[in-house]
């Protein structure tokens, strides 16, 4: 689950961590009211004014504008709101759709104009899955895109791994400060900020934190000026307040509803739709549709507690793919009966009347037998197999 940059900075000051301050405005009179709190905390001249949604990169769209005065702010907190946003990460890049614009940050402007210099710093925190431990990301080439950095100067990119057992330890935290190159109070301020980070990171149980760019000002502050946080969804349980401020207008739609239906949905590039109970043999289902010369056009994860009703949602969200030429349902009966599933298949072919793409089913386990004559008894074109490269095989031929 991701957050907004506003929703991210307000889970970071919770820790202590030090942000730059604003207000999420949905309107321009709501902007407006922001940049005037704005100004009377902060007193500065600029404020900024930030798109939110759910991809990085928003200033080379157009998407940030500092602005000096009302009128400016009026003016670009209006082009902003309600435009299609085309930054290098949201769907099909610079030359795709782009995405909505629904919300603005009113920021305080960090780079102060009665600042002589600020230098700008890259620190993430994310889980290093072959390690299996945390790892603290960082360089002096803040603001910048970071896959750039560690491409054509990899040396300026430094990484510190944390103990699962023994955590961030103190001089972890000023060797951090140390490789950035500060000293004195600036030095004293980031390991404060890396502490705090790190304190955020495992609270909120998050898979990503990205501060890009985390500025040093002139009077040395340690300042979080923008934020990219991802959670994990296992954890939600753990965090209601957070999963209340999802915003599903930035997710796919197709995933957002198969979620109301407990269905575990991934939706992906390929032409083969994918019906499967298991995360394990959904993955293998996967790599037998590639080795049958097609592409899986989904991960969907119906659970151990399949039933007619449930693979017919299934059936549908699969459909909603236009991509989808063939869909291939590979159920174990273990805790779910083959024979229900089977049932689920036929009810739901019968209900949705016009399925225009080949449908090819595998059952094996817990009442098999039966659910294959389900399925070879319903006089629909519904392809049952039993061997895995029986199903692979089936599917390779109605592709061809």
């Amino acid at each position: 689950m991701n957050l907004h940059e506003y929703q991210g900075k307000e889970l970071l000051k919770g820790y202590g961590v030090p942000i730059q301050e604003g207000f999420v405005a949905t309107t321009v009179d709501e902007a407006v009211d922001a940049w005037s709190k704005i100004r009377e905390q902060t007193g500065t001249e600029f404020t900024v004014v930030k798109a939110q949604i759910h991809a990085g990169g928003r200033g080379k769209g157009g998407g940030v504008k500092v602005v000096k005065d009302l009128n400016a702010l009026k003016e670009n907190a209006g082009n902003i709101l309600g435009m299609m946003l085309k930054t290098p990460q949201t769907p099909g890049g610079m030359d795709g759709e782009g995405k909505l614009v629904r919300k603005v940050l009113i920021a305080e402007d960090s780079y102060r104009p009665d600042f002589d210099a600020c230098d700008e710093f890259y620190v993430s925190i994310l889980t290093d899955r072959e390690k299996k431990c945390n790892v603290i990301i960082y360089s002096t080439e803040g603001g910048m895109d970071i896959e750039k950095v560690a491409e054509e100067t990899p040396h300026l990119l430094h990484k510190e791994y944390i103990d699962a057992e023994l955590g961030l330890l103190g001089f972890q935290a000023r060797k951090v400060a140390f490789n950035l190159g500060l000293n004195g109070l600036a030095f004293k301020n980031m390991v404060k900020f890396i502490g705090n980070l790190y304190k955020a990171f495992l609270g909120a149980d998050a898979t990503l934190f990205e501060i890009n760019p985390c500025l040093l000002t002139a009077d040395e502050r340690i300042v979080a000026v923008d934020c990219k946080v991802s959670l994990d969804e296992n954890a939600l349980f753990r965090h209601k307040d957070l999963e209340a401020i999802r915003d599903t207008d930035e997710e796919d739609p197709t995933e957002v509803e198969a979620r109301s239906f407990d269905l575990n949905y991934v939706k992906l590039d390929g032409n083969v739709g994918c019906m499967v109970n298991g995360a394990g043999l959904a993955m293998a289902t996967m790599d037998i549709i590639k080795l049958s010369g097609g592409e899986p056009a989904n991960f969907l994860d119906v659970g151990g507690t399949a039933d007619a009703k449930r693979v017919e949602q299934a059936f549908k969200i699969i459909l909603k793919d236009p991509e989808v030429k063939a869909i291939l349902i590979n159920i174990f009966g273990g805790i779910v009966r083959c024979d229900r599933v089977a049932q689920g298949v036929v009810d739901a072919y019968k209900n949705m009347g016009n399925i225009n793409v080949p449908i090819i089913v595998r059952l094996q386990g817990t009442n098999a037998d039966i659910g294959k004559k389900i399925i070879d008894e319903s006089g629909l074109e519904v392809h049952s197999a039993i061997l895995l490269q029986d199903a692979a095989d089936k599917v390779k031929a109605v592709l061809s």
